[in-house]
C-alpha cells in the first residue's frame, strides 16, 4: 500500500518485552530540520511509549543525509546501541542529486545492519515536494519517525526471540 493511502504512524500494537533493556541510537540530519526534528520527536516518543528508558536513547546530529551512515556506525561503536535509527529528508530537486544521495545512504545503512547483525533502520524520507515531506513528518500520513521506532523494536524483539531458540 502506498503512503498516499496510509498513515505511517498506524501500526499493530505489540508488546516490546525487553524494551526497558534496549539502547537505541538515533542519527538525525540537520538539513531540512523542520522535517527531521519532527521525525526525531516522533521516534523518541514512540521508543519511550514502548518502554525504552530515556537514558538509553542517544541522539546525535549530522549536517545532511549523506553523513548518516558514518554517524550511525560511530553511534553503534561508541554507545554499544542495540539498534541505530537514521533520520533524514532528501527532497527531489531539479537534478538527479537526490537519487545519488538516497541510493548511497540506503545501501550503506543496510550494509551496516548486515555487517553488525543488528537493526540499522533507514528513516530517510524521499519526497518529491516539501509538502509531501510535511505529510510524512507528523502530517496527514503520520510520522515516519514513529514507524522507524516501531521497526527497530520489532527487529530487536525478533532477534531476542530467535536467540532463545
Amino acid at each position: 500500500m502506498s503512503s498516499k493511502d496510509k498513515n505511517l504512524s498506524e501500526h499493530t500494537e505489540f508488546k516490546a518485552v525487553h524494551a526497558s533493556k534496549y539502547k537505541v541510537a538515533i542519527a538525525v540530519s540537520e538539513y531540512n530540520d523542520e522535517i527531521t526534528f519532527a521525525l526525531r520527536d516522533g521516534c523518541i516518543e514512540t521508543l519511550k511509549q514502548y518502554g525504552v528508558k530515556e537514558k538509553n536513547i542517544y541522539v546525535e546530529y549530522v549536517p545532511g543525509a549523506y553523513e548518516l551512515p558514518l554517524a550511525a556506525q560511530w553511534l553503534y561503536e561508541y554507545t554499544k546501541a542495540d539498534a541505530v535509527i537514521s533520520l533524514g529528508c532528501v527532497v527531489k530537486g531539479d537534478t538527479e542529486h537526490d537519487v545519488y544521495i538516497n541510493t548511497a545512504v540506503s545501501h550503506a545503512i543496510m550494509k551496516l545492519g548486515l555487517e553488525t547483525d543488528l537493526p540499522f533502520i533507514f528513516g530517510v524520507i524521499t519526497p518529491n515536494t516539501q509538502q509531501q515531506a510535511k505529510d510524512r513528518a507528523g502530517g496527514k500520513h503520520g510520522n515516519k519517525g514513529v514507524e522507524c521506532a516501531v521497526a527497530a523494536l520489532k527487529m530487536l524483539e525478533l532477534q531476542s526471540k530467535l536467540k532463545k531458540k
